[in-house]
């Protein structure tokens, strides 16, 4: 489950989860909710795999956003379904969604950056929880 709550000029993103691969796939779900109205009607006919290094649970967070971010900004590609798989050294990500530059997509608001601030990952009454802000 993810929820938003704002914070001055700026969108929070507060992420729970059983497992932390599911933290980690819903905070980017999370993440696109934040940039298109209706993640929903992204259509699944694209799909691409990435890897993030890394021991930080913290900077893992961070670094899948800023990539997912990266990709939408260069190539247009929006991930509504996400697999995250947690290895040794880092998570590898399967993000399946759509090319969305161009299309009749409405575009809830521009996402500016994944920050550093309020940056958290921890375990809580046995569930995982992120938090982290994000520049509008």
């Amino acid at each position: 489950m993810f929820e938003t709550f704002d914070h001055t000029a700026d969108l929070g993103l507060r992420v729970t989860a059983g497992d932390l691969e599911e933290l980690f796939a819903e905070a980017a779900r999370g993440l696109t909710s934040l940039v298109v109205d209706d993640p929903e009607t992204l259509r699944l006919n694209r799909a691409t795999e990435f890897r993030i290094e890394g021991d930080d649970l913290d900077l893992l967070l961070v670094d899948l956003l800023g990539e997912l971010l990266f990709r939408f900004e260069t190539t247009g590609f929006l991930g509504r379904d996400f697999t995250t798989v947690r290895t040794t050294g880092g998570l590898d990500v399967e993000a399946r969604g759509e090319k969305i530059a161009g299309q009749d997509h409405r575009l809830a608001r521009e996402v500016k950056a994944i920050t550093y601030h309020g940056l958290k990952v921890e375990r809580q009454d046995g569930r995982w929880m992120a938090e982290g802000i994000v520049d509008i």
